[in-house]
């Protein structure tokens, strides 16, 4: 049983459909042929039996046939009309023509003789060996006689034969019919998978995701279409975005190690030629140096974080107080930018979120504040009802750069000379997004950048959450 189950599934899937169907048409015909030919068999018998019962044979040819066996007539009756017709006397004792075969007498046929039981109804082989149908009742009057009429089974065993013989090859016809219109319907319904298996085997030898397939109709087949379609426009955006960060990173990354080098050179010439480079210069050298590979560790940090796919949860969210943690990030501008002058007015306020990403991300936008605003400005941080507003007095940022702030490595022109990877703003944005929260920049009035973080929250932590 194992074999054929194994063969059969290593078939391809239209011929194990088309077998399918073959199958239960062909089980399906069978029973319809075997019902068929039952009901016409059951039909045949009944009008069969029924045309015996009722069936007569004239008194006179009952007379002549009586004489006969009693030597009393001149000649011998015929065979009456297709039929063998006999008489039975209380005896046992058979009259019958000539040219007639002789049916077996039973007891039956005896009670009906002796008038024990009205008639009689069965099947029996003849002296030539042909099974009859035989009828046998009382002959009429007051003889003790009875007369059975017998009919061949093959009256109706041919036609059933013959009909057996068309069902079957109506069967044949029919389930050889049935595979090919079930191959024909696995190839039609079949179409738009082998479409989509050659666009899959097309995107897995030439990597080209540009593939799309014709979507037709709403049934499943569509579906499995437009999910197709989907995934590959998501595969496609992906490869570009992986191919683009890759290329603004080797260009982010290009800037400061070529100064590096640059700066090492001069370095390694002066010990190589033996001439010292002024205090001041070398001074100035290894902080440049120094400069950029805290740069380079910040980029480089600053693309690990951007590595996480994007689709991919947070870490573990907790409730944790949006202050405290602006709060601490406030202290760290500060040292950052001591000159400066930060005011902050900050009312509870609890989100879920990931504690150390939404930390970072209050840094980075505080950072930027730190970065642009002037030698002893001020930075306003305003933390009210979920809403955290960073409020520096710089040079503000132009009104059409505004949409660009949060794309990866991009910066503005003006900055291009300051400090920073321009991932900040697009990490931060990320943060905000998985926290369930909304970011902007706006320009500020009198001048200026405002940045604003919403988060959802509560001015109360859950009864479960202690405050911090």
């Amino acid at each position: 049983m194992t074999g054929p189950l194994q063969r059969i599934r290593a078939l391809p899937l239209r011929s194990r459909l088309a077998l399918l169907v073959a199958t239960a048409v062909a089980v399906a015909v069978a029973a319809v042929a075997v019902a068929c030919w039952f009901v016409t068999k059951g039909q045949l018998e009944e009008q069969r039996d029924t045309t015996l019962r009722g069936s007569s044979v004239d008194e006179r040819y009952l007379t002549q046939l009586y004489n006969y066996c009693q030597n009393a007539a001149p000649s011998p009756p015929r065979p009456y009309s297709g039929l063998t017709v006999q008489l039975i006397n209380s005896q046992g004792t058979v009259c019958l023509a000539p040219d007639s075969s002789e049916l077996p007498v039973s007891g039956a046929d005896l009670a009906v003789v002796n008038h024990q039981r009205p008639n009689t109804l069965k099947t029996v082989t003849d002296a030539d060996g042909v099974k009859m149908r035989v009828y046998t009742t009382p002959v009429k009057g007051p003889t003790d006689l009875a007369v059975s009429i017998g009919r061949p089974l093959s009256e109706i065993d041919k036609p059933l034969s013959t009909l057996a013989w068309v069902l079957l090859l109506v069967s044949g016809i029919g389930v050889i019919g049935a595979g090919a219109a079930g191959l024909w319907v696995a190839r039609s319904g079949l179409r738009p998978v082998d479409e989509l298996t050659e666009a899959v085997e097309h995107v897995a030898r030439t990597e080209d995701l540009t593939v799309r397939i014709p979507v037709e109709g709403e049934d499943e087949i569509a579906r499995l279409s437009r999910s197709f379609n989907s995934m590959a426009a998501s595969l496609a955006t992906s490869r570009d975005r992986q191919a683009q960060l890759i290329a603004d990173a080797g260009h982010e990354l290009r800037t400061p190690l070529t100064s590096l080098r640059t700066n090492v050179e001069l370095l390694a010439r002066s010990d190589d030629t033996g001439r010292a480079i002024p205090p001041d210069d070398r001074k100035a050298l290894m902080s440049s140096v120094k400069a950029q590979m805290t740069e380079l560790a910040a980029l480089i940090g600053d693309l690990q974080e951007l590595a996480r796919p994007d689709a991919t949860q947070p870490g573990p969210l907790q409730v944790v107080a949006l202050h405290d943690i602006t709060r601490t990030a406030l202290q760290r501008a500060r040292l950052r930018g001591p000159e400066l002058t930060v005011t902050a007015e900050l009312a509870p306020w609890y989100v879920r979120a990931e504690p150390a990403a939404l930390e970072r991300a209050v840094v980075n936008v505080l950072d930027n504040a730190v970065k642009f605003s002037p030698p002893h400005g001020t930075i306003d941080v305003v933390l009210h009802r979920g809403e955290l507003t960073v409020r520096d007095h710089g040079p503000g940022i132009p009104s059409d750069e505004l949409p660009h702030v949060f794309e990866r490595f991009w910066r503005s022109p003006s900055a291009r000379q300051l400090p920073g990877s321009g991932l900040g703003l697009s990490i931060v944005a990320r943060t905000v997004q998985q926290a369930g929260g909304e970011i902007g920049l706006r320009p500020a009035p009198g001048g200026g950048t405002e940045a604003s973080i919403s988060l959802p929250g509560a001015p109360q932590p859950p009864p479960e959450t202690p405050q911090g």
